[in-house]
This record gives C-alpha cells, structure tokens and sequence, in this order.
C-alpha cells in the first residue's frame, strides 16, 4: 500500500489543528475555573525568548495552510495575527482546518517532486514537494502544536498525551 502526499498532509495537518482547538479550549476552561485572566495563559511563554501560546497557534496555523496551499500550487488566503482571546485563537484554527478541508487529493497527489521556494527573511529555501512536506511542514505544525500543549500544561491545564494525539480512529 502506497501512501499519497495529500493523505500525508492534510489529514494529519487538520487532525493536529483540530486537537490544538480542544487544547485550547481546556486552557479557557482552565482560566475560567481557577479563576485566572485568560490573556496570562495566552501570553504564556515557556521560556523568555520563545514565543507566547498565541503566537504558537498562529504559526502553527501558517505553517500549516500555506504549505499545504504551496504544495497544491494554490495562494494559502492571508490571515491576521491580532488574536488575543482563546476563542479568536479556535476560530483561526476552525477557519485554518476548513480551508483544509477545501483541498482535494487531485491538487496535492503528484506534488513530491513539485519546486517549492519558500523566503525566509532575507534568504530562499528551495525544496522539492515530498522533503517540504516531511521535513519542514509537518515537523513545525508538531512542534508549534507541541510547544502550544506545553504551555497550558506547564500553567497547570489538565492535559494528557491523548489530547495532543486525539483519539484513536479505528
């Protein structure tokens, strides 16, 4: 059995972006209950030079709709990064996974030898399709999703490894 780039990208891309969602709906919960302000958690950093838990769901919300765009030939549509409550950062997740949701195996299969450029500040990555996808997508929507979990776990959010992983699908 042979697996396709669009079932290596975008049901996984909206699976850890739907899990994201749920995790950051027990962060609200959680400010709610323990009555704290919920920008603290939003705010949250793990580390002084690392970015807040908002910054890590816009990003991972970027990595995640403009490579799958890049990877169909397609312009991911823009967003704004100006959310600052737990429900704008869902509904970017929610607006993200739709969008998704909007792109079809015939767009994406075939894309594993596709030229993709991507700037970087000053300079151009240049990949191929499949290496774009394998080793920098999806490993930075992980690790932002990660890095997100993390946070809200680390200010004492009840989160466990199913929550990042979702449930099972048998």
């Amino acid at each position: 059995m042979t697996i396709s780039m669009y079932q290596a990208s975008v049901p996984p891309l909206v699976r850890s972006l739907t899990n994201l969602a749920a995790i950051l709906e027990k962060g609200a919960a959680h400010a709610e209950a323990k009555k704290i302000d919920p920008s603290v958690l939003i705010g949250t950093r793990l580390y002084p030079d690392m970015f807040p838990l908002s910054r890590q769901v816009q990003i991972a919300s970027d990595v995640a709709r403009r490579g799958a765009a890049r990877l169909a030939g397609l312009e991911a549509p823009k967003m704004e990064d100006n959310e600052t409550t737990f429900p704008q950062l869902i509904a970017r997740l929610v607006n993200t996974t739709s969008y998704l949701e909007t792109l079809t195996p015939d767009v994406i299969d075939g894309s594993e030898e596709k030229s993709i450029s991507l700037p970087v500040g000053e300079q151009t990555m240049t990949f191929k399709g499949m290496p774009y996808l394998l080793y920098f997508v999806l490993p930075n929507v992980y690790f932002h999703v990660t890095t997100a979990y993390d946070i809200l776990r680390h200010c004492g959010v009840e989160l466990g490894k199913i929550d990042f992983l979702g449930k099972p699908e048998f």
